[in-house]
């Protein structure tokens, strides 16, 4: 976690940044399900990745990046689909291990993507909400992660 700018003080980039060192820790394991040629351990752990994502992105989507459209147009639409692509390929496990036998690379390389996503989120963009958001805005937010 870093801790450089005071963003952390804030609740939700607080659980937002928990949320994904949640998420670098399962990125570890698929690795090593990976290396061991386990493609059912990183199926679930794919479905389990999912599980801390959904919700971590309706907080961005729906709280957080509306907010920073419109100062920061084409970072807020590079990151959606970001999540987008992430979303399509852990969904290729919701149900069961993909048959697909390219799919465990692919699920490799989506994580890549992922792990430098997180890093845009936590030494861009919360920093920069951190300067930007008021009060107000950190409520509305707030309400997102709530409901």
């Amino acid at each position: 976690m870093c801790e450089y700018c005071g963003c952390q003080s804030v609740t939700v980039i607080d659980d937002l940044t928990r949320e994904h060192d949640e998420v670098v820790a399962m990125i570890g394991l698929v690795r090593t399900a990976y290396a061991a040629g386990d493609p059912h351990r990183m199926a679930a752990l794919a479905r389990d990745i999912a599980a801390v994502l959904g919700p971590h992105t309706r907080v961005e989507e729906h709280g957080l990046f509306p907010l920073l459209a419109t100062d920061f147009p084409h970072h807020v639409a590079a990151l959606e689909a970001e999540h987008r692509r992430i979303e399509a390929v852990l969904g290729r496990a919701a149900e069961s291990t993909p048959d697909d036998p390219q799919w465990p690379h692919l699920l490799v390389e989506t994580l890549d993507l992922l792990r430098e996503h997180i890093l845009k989120e936590q030494d861009g963009l919360f920093p920069a909400a951190l300067t930007t958001l008021s009060g107000a805005d950190w409520d509305t937010v707030d309400a997102v992660r709530r409901a």
